[in-house]
């Protein structure tokens, strides 16, 4: 059950996070009347007054799509230590004008939450007894790395469909079936598939270059980057490396 899972962690995220959300966070089946035409997994803020709690909706529409050992992870990156810690403590920053604490940047928002996969992975060992869970975490690094691939080729190198089908079959990131259903999105949201990755990718490399300080402080540095709230990944590098 997913929503144990959202519990199980709960007490280890002080392990590596000083400031934690107020508010909580539910994994909710999207209502069949809405499936056909939902994505597969998506992740719903709590409201400015905390009223509600932040909600992780997940598309059953296909089951097949969901082999068990690929949701553990799916669940970090839409929950906590994921898109939920993130967004809920941005919104719970009343320090923040309310127009950003209700906003965000993809490249931050989704870095973030691929990031934190890898923080429930490899800093709270999740999957130490859970080895399918962890193959399911690198799948998942592999299809963000592929989708950035992807996406530069379709909109920057000039791929055609059959090319960008043809290389996320044949890099083992999605199936044909569902590789067609992702090409549809890039083409209609260009660069947006590239925003995990990179955004990632400049948090792992300031963290790598926290780290290498003298006295560096995990909770800390999760601290500072998510104290301002979601902005611009050259924002960020000159805030972290600025403190």
């Amino acid at each position: 059950d997913l929503n144990r899972q959202v519990q199980a962690l709960q007490p280890l995220l002080p392990r590596v996070f000083g400031h934690l959300p107020r508010a909580g966070v539910e994994v909710r089946r999207v209502p069949p009347a809405i499936e056909a035409g939902a994505p597969g997994g998506y992740y719903q803020g709590p409201p400015l007054d905390g009223s509600r709690p932040g909600a992780y909706y997940i598309n059953l529409r296909e089951a097949k799509n969901w082999p068990r050992f690929s949701l553990p992870t799916l669940t970090y990156h839409e929950a906590s230590p994921g898109h939920h810690l993130q967004v809920a403590l941005q919104r719970e920053n009343t320090g923040l004008p309310q127009y950003r604490r209700a906003n965000g940047f993809s490249a931050y928002n989704e870095g973030w939450a691929l990031y934190a996969e890898a923080v429930a992975a490899d800093d709270l060992n999740v999957y130490e007894t859970d080895p399918l869970g962890r193959v399911g975490f690198l799948m998942s690094y592999l299809f963000r790395a592929v989708r950035l691939v992807v996406d530069t080729g379709m909109h920057a190198k000039g791929w055609s469909r059959e090319q960008a089908v043809d290389y996320m079959v044949a890099s083992g990131a999605k199936p044909v079936g569902a590789a067609n259903s992702e090409i549809n999105r890039y083409a209609s949201m260009p660069g947006q598939a590239c925003a995990y990755k990179i955004g990632h990718t400049v948090i792992a490399r300031l963290r790598a270059e926290e780290a290498s300080k003298p006295g560096f402080d995990l909770r800390a540095f999760h601290d500072k980057v998510l104290v301002n709230g979601s902005v611009p990944l050259a924002v960020l590098e000159r805030l972290i490396r600025g403190y």
